[in-house]
């Protein structure tokens, strides 16, 4: 039996979006159970971060977590690689990872990226196993696999910075970008000379490598270049318990919402079968995360291929999953309210038609004992905003989930 009151926050990671022809995937989707969550509960809709601010989903989930991304947030290297299981040290420099896939000729930072996911590539273990045995630097560095077609890149030695860009051009068609120091500094142009000495003997050793051979012959892309972004270094954060007094859970397959977790001081949670992408175990997942409110105070249940359909603009398979996703919640309905506060919402948006994150706020539905239930009856883009919570921004949902369940503290005599 749970003893306290529990927080579950489900986040389904990119759910929301622009309309097409007035329609979303999320308002096309059949999806009684999350209605019927919208109809038990108080809803609104949500800038994750401040109205106008794009979210990235690491400064989406910080928010969320009632911690200031402006104040918190040095970049998401630090945090993939704490998901990846590397144990970031003081001083250490981050980054993430995307293996991608660049053609043309000359070395590497001639070559255009024609995928930057190398087709969504999963099988990386042994490209990165030959990385870490063939290439040599003035410095230790650690490759760690991530999620799909992700990993995690840490260097680690004296005289680094993180005061230097990125590799990844971000937009199909361009050229590999060069490392450069930011600043005038010794240690910025020094480590900018490492990055650019692995991004090409990386580079000379995936391009030969067999696994990329036997994908070239099956017709598939090869995962022939480490394409680097989010650097940063490791900030202090004091933890989840600390901040709230609560056991922090994180029941998620993607590497960085596991890396928040982590740099939180939160437990992640196994589960069979669960992937990170679109063939992972909701199922499981839902259950598990019931099960875990018996320990933990504050449970985070995440959901990401929502997310990558939208980057795919891909309408129908976004409705389709959300309608997945929805068949499994139904065991939420059975929750006691009286003792667990339901949160439903999502870290951004994550328009089909950009193929990005976008501003538009997110819905969220709220249910708990006590709340002032709206006529809200449909978790949607289009409804939500008719709910009594009204427009809240991310940080507000912790303190709202926290006087719900009899945590808050009173400010003032």
């Amino acid at each position: 039996m749970m003893r306290n009151k529990k927080i579950l926050m489900v986040i389904i990671d990119g759910i929301s979006d622009r309309p097409v022809n007035n329609k979303t995937p999320l308002s096309e989707a059949k999806t009684p159970n999350m209605d019927r969550i919208a109809t038990m509960g108080i809803n609104g809709i949500m800038d994750t971060i401040a109205p106008g601010i794009r979210p990235g989903s690491d400064t989406g989930h910080l928010a969320l977590l009632g911690y200031n991304p402006f104040k918190f947030y040095t970049g998401r290297g630090p945090i993939e690689a704490a998901g990846a299981g590397v144990k970031v040290n003081p001083g250490d420099i981050a980054f993430r990872v995307n293996f991608g896939t660049v053609k043309g000729e000359g070395n590497i930072f001639d070559k255009i990226v024609v995928d930057r996911r190398a087709g969504r590539i999963s099988k990386t273990q042994p490209l990165i196993d030959a990385i870490m045995q063939g290439v040599n630097l003035d410095v230790e560095f650690i490759l760690a696999k991530g999620s799909g077609h992700r990993a995690a890149l840490v260097l680690r030695g004296k005289n680094l910075s993180d005061k230097i860009t990125d590799t990844d051009p971000k937009i199909i068609g361009e050229k590999v970008k060069m490392c450069k120091p930011l600043i005038d500094d010794r240690n910025a142009i020094f480590t900018a000379k490492i990055v650019n000495e692995f991004m090409e003997k990386s580079h000379e050793i995936l391009e030969n490598h067999p696994l990329n051979k036997d994908r070239e012959n099956q017709g598939l892309l090869k995962a022939n270049a480490l394409l680097l972004r989010g650097v940063g270094k490791v900030p202090h954060i004091p933890s989840f318990s600390e901040r709230y007094g609560m056991r922090l859970a994180v029941i998620s397959g993607t590497t960085l919402i596991r890396g928040i977790g982590k740099v939180l001081g939160g437990d992640l949670i196994e589960v069979e079968g669960m992937t990170g992408g679109k063939d992972t175990s909701i199922k499981n997942k839902v259950k598990m995360a019931i099960k875990s409110l018996e320990e933990y105070g504050f449970v985070l249940l995440h959901f990401k291929a929502t997310d990558e359909f939208g980057h795919d603009g891909d309408f129908d398979g976004k409705r389709n999953f959300i309608e997945k996703i929805d068949m499994e919640l139904k065991p939420l309905l059975e929750l006691d309210f009286s003792r667990v506060c339901l949160i439903l919402t999502a870290d951004h948006s994550t328009s089909i038609i950009a193929k990005e994150h976008t501003a538009d706020p997110v819905p969220v539905t709220i249910v708990h004992e006590g709340v002032r239930v709206d006529d809200v009856k449909q978790f949607s883009e289009f409804e939500a905003y008719k709910g009594g919570l009204c427009r809240i921004r991310g940080m507000d949902l912790i303190n709202i989930a926290l006087d719900l369940i009899d945590r808050a503290k009173k400010f003032g005599a």
